[in-house]
């Protein structure tokens, strides 16, 4: 995957018609919107993928209760998204965003202090709630600012390369966190593998700690989304909406 990102990168630079326009990253919002983007959907797939799996092989919630978990994201952004983009119209994308983050790592962090608890119904659902109005914050100002970072005329390249990481990020997020949370479960002393369904004390102990280490990783995540929210989403100008501008910025001249 990293030589594919490479390989792809250095095509790009030297295409004269690059179907993602490197020039672009240039730009300061553009750059730190993506990288945002990047940060907190590697944290929001991770445990989308991880908590389910963590819930039903070791705390004995059936597949049913653990999809539950998840109710309050569609409800609290379908809920708020119009209300936030008004707020995001009135003071700017940078705060709500920020917020949003830094919420979305408070709720990874206390998920992963209260893991050993097993409250499934008492803790975690309530914690995905402060995770899913974060995410409610992030949603519509995140959008505006990956729009509003480019003219009309490039629009809707900017929407693709910023869904395309959000995609990417997902990938990353399950294949790097399941790594970690199968070293640590081995380390905790599990015999058989992590997130596996059946099992004694001991497996089901490691699997908590497992899950307990991939929460703290996300929990960073979403920290430093906030950091790069608030340090990187300030108002410049625009990337010039010329296309053939922004192709000449990547010609080994320019650069």
């Amino acid at each position: 995957g990293v030589l594919a990102a490479v390989a792809f990168v250095m095509w790009e630079r030297a295409a004269p018609y690059p179907m993602v326009p490197l020039a672009l990253f240039r730009h300061r919002t553009f750059a730190a919107a993506n990288l945002l983007t990047f940060l907190l959907y590697f944290a929001l797939s991770a445990v989308l993928f991880y908590l389910p799996m963590t819930v039903i092989s070791a705390w004995e919630v059936s597949a049913l209760e653990a999809a539950a978990a998840f109710a309050p994201l569609p409800v609290f952004i379908g809920a708020l998204s119009t209300k936030v983009g008004a707020w995001s119209d009135r003071i700017g994308p940078r705060p709500l965003i920020a917020a949003g983050a830094a919420l979305a790592a408070l709720a990874f962090l206390a998920m992963a202090l209260t893991v050993p608890l097993r409250a499934y119904w008492t803790v975690v659902l309530p914690i995905n709630c402060v995770l899913a109005l974060g995410m409610a914050l992030v949603v519509s100002p995140l959008s505006t600012s990956v729009m509003g970072a480019v003219d009309a005329e490039l629009s809707g390249l900017a929407s693709g390369i910023n869904n395309a990481v959000s995609r990417v990020a997902g990938l990353v997020a399950v294949a790097a966190m399941g790594g970690l949370a199968a070293i640590v479960y081995a380390r905790a002393g599990g015999g058989q593998s992590f997130g596996e369904i059946g099992g004694d004390e001991v497996h089901r102990a490691a699997t908590d700690a497992g899950f307990q280490a991939t929460l703290y990783v996300l929990a960073v995540m979403s920290a430093l989304a906030a950091w790069v929210a608030w340090s990187g989403l300030r108002p410049e100008s625009r990337a010039p909406a010329d296309k053939d501008a922004t192709l000449r910025a990547q010609e080994p001249g320019a650069r």
